[in-house]
């Protein structure tokens, strides 16, 4: 990192950025109060092991035909819905659902899995994302503690998955470079250059701390703290690539899946999107990781192909806003059964496929929704959220106040809980979900 703020402490001064030269290293050190005056919880073994899948696109749906009009256990499909009618009674969607305070239009669309606040103000930093929570609670369990992918993603400024600290975790774009590192095994000498490499990660923050201890006392009581949370993220990170080194060793699963090929046209939206929603089902299904985010940045998206040779007449964020233009309304609901599609086909897949007690759904949380609630008006209230599988009792429509949303993220507790962390609040939360049963 690069970061050329500059701070000054009660004793001296000098540059974030230069801090740790002397060491023979370059590592940003968190923002500390003499810069800017700005639960523990264990994880639960269950016999079954508990999976989830995030998938969001950042213009989301047309609200109109995605919510329904009824609600309860015998609510009626809206359209959008009725594509997903053969999976019923697998999952849930929600009305009346948001992160509170976290306004801005666009600027959401790395907020839908922290519930960060106020995205837009000066100053602002992410909060960690739902993702990365879990793996710091649940451990190292796989190979991959979680797998963050996108799909045509900006990777420079876009991502469901946030550290700690606010920082961004680039999305992996590549199917084929994602089937790589989960399934081909490399020669002896690939996997001895990758061991030493860990290695230096590992002498590198050694380094680090070790160049910071006199430096620490002389800061304040708050900055101490702050840089005590500081490396112990360190810590974690060390331990993270001894466990990287011991997974290194491990023969990776075998598959009969053929490495794919990268489709590299960004018209072809929908394409990408299908494979790479078929790698998250084979990282889950071959037990590589047990969490993956999934972002469809439709923002960064040019003109697109709806279906067969149809294109789309103008980029997905221009046809967003749509002004209630017939021509753009019926492409954008194109695009939206499109996603429902592929929806379904994922759900058919993680049924059929067996997972330790029945099919691997049953043990899979798939949340699919997005930052907008109407991308037209770049409204980030009501958002469109459904959640399918994962044990949890289906097959209804749960209704929360339209007018004073309920915070999304307890769901997100609900879904922690079912995961196996014990926490009872993450971002914003208040609790759990109401109506929402395992």
């Amino acid at each position: 990192m690069t970061i050329n703020h500059q701070f000054t402490c009660s004793t001296t001064s000098l540059t974030r950025r230069h801090f740790l030269r002397g060491a023979g290293v370059t590592l940003a050190l968190p923002l500390l109060e003499c810069g800017a005056q700005t639960k523990s919880v264990s994880s639960k073994n269950d016999a079954t092991p508990q999976r989830m899948l995030l998938i969001s696109n950042n213009l989301g749906v047309l609200p109109g035909p995605f919510f329904p009009k009824t609600s309860g256990t015998d609510y009626q499909l809206s359209p959008y819905l009725n594509e997903l009618k053969t999976h019923a009674k697998d999952f849930t969607v929600f009305s009346g659902l948001s992160h509170p305070a976290c306004e801005g239009g666009h600027s959401t669309e790395n907020c839908f899995l922290t519930g960060a606040r106020h995205p837009t103000s000066s100053g602002f930093r992410n909060s960690i994302s739902l993702d990365q929570y879990a793996a710091e609670h649940l451990g190292r369990q796989t190979r991959f503690a979680t797998l963050n992918l996108g799909v045509n993603i900006d990777k420079a400024n876009r991502s469901l998955s946030w550290t700690r600290d606010g920082v961004l975790l680039p999305a992996e774009d590549s199917p084929a470079r994602l089937f790589r590192k989960m399934f081909i095994q490399g020669s002896d000498a690939k996997v001895k250059q990758r061991l030493q490499a860990l290695k230096r990660r590992e002498s590198i923050l050694d380094a680090v701390r070790d160049s910071t201890q006199n430096y620490s006392k002389s800061l304040g009581q708050n900055d101490r703290r702050r840089l005590d949370q500081y490396f112990t993220s360190i810590r974690e990170l060390e331990q993270r690539l001894v466990t990287a080194g011991e997974w290194e060793q491990n023969p990776k699963p075998k598959i009969e899946q053929e490495l794919p090929q990268d489709i590299v046209d960004r018209a072809l939206l929908f394409d990408k999107f299908e494979q790479m929603l078929l790698m998250a089902a084979l990282a889950l299904q071959s037990d590589s990781t047990r969490i993956v985010t999934l972002m469809v940045d439709a923002f960064a998206t040019p003109v697109f192909q709806l279906k067969n040779d149809e294109k789309s007449s103008t980029g997905y964020h221009s046809l967003s806003h749509h002004g209630m233009r017939p021509d753009h309304l019926a492409q954008l609901e194109k695009a939206d059964r499109r996603q429902m599609n592929l929806l379904r086909q994922l759900l058919g897949r993680l049924t059929d496929v067996q997972g330790e007690v029945g099919g691997l759904l049953d043990s899979t949380m798939v949340l699919y929704g997005s930052n907008m609630g109407d991308a037209n008006t770049h409204d980030n209230t009501n958002l469109p959220v459904l959640l399918a599988g994962g044990g949890f009792r289906h097959g209804q429509h749960l209704v929360f106040n339209r007018e004073q949303n309920s915070p999304l993220c307890n769901l997100y507790v609900s879904m922690l809980q079912r995961l196996g962390v014990e926490s009872d609040q993450f971002g914003s939360s208040s609790g759990t979900l109401a109506g929402l049963k395992s």
